[in-house]
């Protein structure tokens, strides 16, 4: 394959990959400036680039955003197998919710020869290749919200010993409103945009794009109904 046409045919996820690895140094890059701004003023040394991407505090602060980020997708995903909304091209039709036929989901004896080696078998293989999504999803999810959790924790004990005050355990923290202030903050805002989307796509048009319906399709008629 040339690589002109693997540019053209994995465009969408290099484009987003490449803008994830653009914010994320750019993201390190002005929270040492920050740090390093913060320690000059109380007159202690300055953190080089490595320790500072090593450090709790950048850790949790990434951490925060994945665990919501891929909550985000878990859920959606999970929740379209049963859930419709009408008129949005984020939705099944209503009346398609479920798991869907095998002879529509081409798993088994429908499986196609060129198809996925484990959508043709039976068994436990095709149950875990068939929610694989979901649960690489959250898988994710729940590592990102360890890595936070314990990341954060070692901030919160820096914080209490430079005010003299116990340390705590990690099950402490969890429960603590300090971890779960930070963490329904991210939750609300990615929630809120994902039910945004779902609604405003009923309504909006983008020409061209694979998330919105034909520019000419009527509200009530999502673009599975139209096909």
């Amino acid at each position: 394959m040339s690589m002109k046409r693997f540019l053209r045919d994995n465009g969408l996820s290099l484009f987003f990959f490449a803008l994830f690895a653009l914010a994320l140094l750019g993201q390190s890059v002005a929270g040492l400036l920050r740090t390093n701004q913060e320690l000059q003023a109380h007159g202690q040394p300055l953190e080089t680039y490595l320790s500072f991407v090593f450090s709790s505090d950048f850790v949790v602060d990434v951490a925060e955003n994945w665990q919501s980020e891929f909550l985000q997708f878990l859920l959606f995903i999970a929740a379209t197998v049963w859930l419709v909304q009408r008129g949005s091209p984020e939705s099944k039709k209503p009346g398609d919710e479920g798991v869907d036929t095998d002879e529509n989901q081409m798993v088994g004896v429908y499986a196609p020869p060129d198809g996925p080696r484990w959508a043709r078998v039976a068994g436990w293989r095709r149950t875990v290749y068939e929610n694989s999504l979901v649960l690489v999803m959250g898988a994710i999810f729940l590592l990102s919200w360890l890595m936070q959790s314990l990341s954060g924790v070692v901030v919160m004990n820096e914080d209490n010993a430079q005010h003299g005050e116990a340390p705590m355990s990690w099950g402490q923290y969890v429960l603590s409103p300090e971890f779960w202030d930070r963490t329904l903050q991210n939750w609300q805002s990615e929630f809120l945009a994902v039910g945004s989307m779902v609604a405003f796509s009923i309504f909006l048009r983008q020409r061209g794009s694979s998330e919105s319906k034909p520019v000419g399709l009527p509200h009530a008629t999502s673009a599975q109904e139209s096909e």
